[in-house]
């Protein structure tokens, strides 16, 4: 059965001295997120952008995938340490997308801890919906 999440957003004015505010989640867990387009192209000064938004999915999502796909080989994650970094370029778009993962995974050599990391960043489903993405990278290593 599929899931629906759900955000509300309040936006005022124009784009550039406007400002807006996710109001609420379908979880309750965020609300009252101001956001503004100085934020998302300048500097953040307290207020997130979409792209903040989208780096916690994806570095979540991402996380999920990698733990599931890592247990499934046999290798279950003690912890996994996940960022997403995107870059915004005004006129352009998102143009780029930096996962990082550093892992503790006993049992598991780099060489297939990068394999799996490979195969969540292609298959989590934020990832999926960020194809269109000119550039994402992965840097993925083991914590001993």
């Amino acid at each position: 059965m599929a899931t629906e999440r759900k955000a509300e957003v309040t936006w005022q004015g124009d784009l550039m001295s406007g400002s807006g505010r996710v109001d609420t989640v379908t979880s309750g867990a965020i609300g009252g997120l101001d956001v503004s387009w100085p934020a998302r192209s300048e500097q953040p000064n307290g207020k997130t952008s979409p792209e903040e938004l989208i780096a916690a999915a994806h570095a979540t999502c991402f996380s999920m995938a990698l733990s599931h796909g890592l247990a499934q080989a046999g290798h279950a994650p003690e912890a996994l340490k996940t960022s997403a970094t995107v870059s915004f370029q005004p006129g352009e778009g998102i143009t780029k997308i930096v996962l990082d993962v550093a892992g503790r995974v006993p049992g598991m050599d780099e060489g297939d801890f990068e394999q799996a990391a490979e195969q969540a960043k292609e298959n989590c489903p934020v990832s999926k919906a960020l194809a269109g993405v000119p550039d994402v990278t992965l840097q993925a290593r083991l914590e001993r």
